[in-house]
C-alpha cells in the first residue's frame, strides 16, 4: 500500500515512474511479436497497422519518461493519455495470447 503522506514528487515517482517503464517493456514485446513473427488470424495489413500503433505508443511514453526526467518528477500524465496506452496494450496482450494458443502442440496435431 502507499504511503499517503508522501510528498507529491515522490508520490509521482512511486507510481508513474515504474508505470512507464511497464509501458515499455510490454510495448517492447509486442513490437518484437509483431515484427518477428506472422500473426495468421491478422491480415497484413491488420498486423501493419498494430504494429504502427505500437511504435507510435512507444514514441509517446518515451517522450513522457524524457519529460518527467527532465523535471525530476514533477509532472505527472493526464489519464487521457495514459488510457490509450493501457487499451493497446490489452489488444497486444490478447493478440498475444491467442497466437501462443494457436501455436500450442495440441493445436498442430502433436
Amino acid at each position: 500500500m502507499l504511503n499517503s503522506n508522501l510528498p507529491e514528487p515522490e508520490l509521482l515517482k512511486t507510481i508513474l515512474q515504474p508505470l512507464l517503464e511497464d509501458f515499455q517493456y510490454w510495448f517492447e514485446r509486442s513490437r518484437h511479436l509483431l515484427e518477428t513473427e506472422q500473426i495468421a488470424f491478422l491480415d497484413q495489413q491488420q498486423q501493419f497497422d498494430l504494429l504502427e500503433r505500437v511504435k507510435q505508443a512507444q514514441q509517446e511514453v518515451n517522450s513522457a519518461q524524457m519529460l518527467f526526467q527532465a523535471t525530476g518528477g514533477q509532472v505527472g500524465i493526464d489519464m487521457a493519455a495514459i488510457m490509450p496506452w493501457h487499451h493497446l496494450l490489452t489488444e497486444c496482450w490478447k493478440v498475444g495470447m491467442r497466437f501462443r494458443a494457436e501455436r500450442s502442440p495440441q493445436n498442430e496435431g502433436i
